[in-house]
């Protein structure tokens, strides 16, 4: 194992028991692959799941894997169109696992995160009984001031290219606390503490996921 592989190993492991200081349960991943079978592994069978828009999942593996999955039953926004997308939105929001990627993750174990329409977060702080977050070892971050800046400076920018939107951090890359109609950071939410035990499952991948 070289020696950043290593040094991530060494700080996922720290930030796992800040995690569980806070409520949270986490493990450790050392790479994609393993992600992603600790995520089926997770889910079992005879579960109902969903997730948000998630590169991480994607780069995961993860839809397939649960779509190939006949024992569970998949909620994917892709299966909708938007005049019954109100449908697939209370569905995901009543699952037994919502599956999503994080902006940033600190040092101490906050989550920091930026939405758009607010359905992934909405889902974060309420309504799915488990929620796994994904977490690639690029999204941590020193303290929640960093990872703010993180989530508007590195993650939205390519977020609004993904998505097609006409905002000033699509032009430039970096952020301008807009108000643009296209604007994707409408909700921005800092999860300290998760107040049912072991409903916020984090995983630490290391490797680098999403954006």
């Amino acid at each position: 194992m070289d020696n950043l592989k290593k040094a991530r190993e060494n700080q996922a492991k720290s930030i796992i028991k800040n995690l569980e200081k806070r409520n949270m349960t986490a493990y450790y991943c050392e790479s994609k692959d393993d992600c992603r079978k600790k995520v089926l592994e997770i889910i079992g069978s005879g579960k109902t799941v969903s997730w948000g828009g998630t590169e991480s999942s994607k780069e995961c593996g993860i839809p397939e894997a649960l779509k190939a999955n006949a024992e569970c039953t998949v909620f994917d926004r892709a299966d909708y169109t938007e005049d019954n997308m109100k449908e697939f939105y209370k569905k995901a929001f009543c699952c037994d696992y919502f599956i999503m990627g994080t902006n940033a993750i600190t040092l101490d174990g906050e989550l920091v995160n930026i939405d758009g329409n607010g359905n992934r977060l909405a889902s974060l702080i309420f309504g799915p009984e488990h929620v796994i977050v994904l977490a690639g070892m690029n999204k941590v971050s020193t303290d929640v001031p960093e990872a703010l800046h993180r989530a508007r400076n590195i993650a939205s920018p390519p977020n609004t290219l993904r998505l097609g939107k006409n905002t000033p951090c699509a032009v430039d890359g970096r952020c301008h606390d807009c108000l643009s109609p296209d604007c994707i950071c409408n909700q921005v939410v800092i999860t300290r503490r998760s107040r049912v035990k072991e409903r916020i499952i984090v995983l630490l991948v290391n490797d680098n996921l999403g954006f």
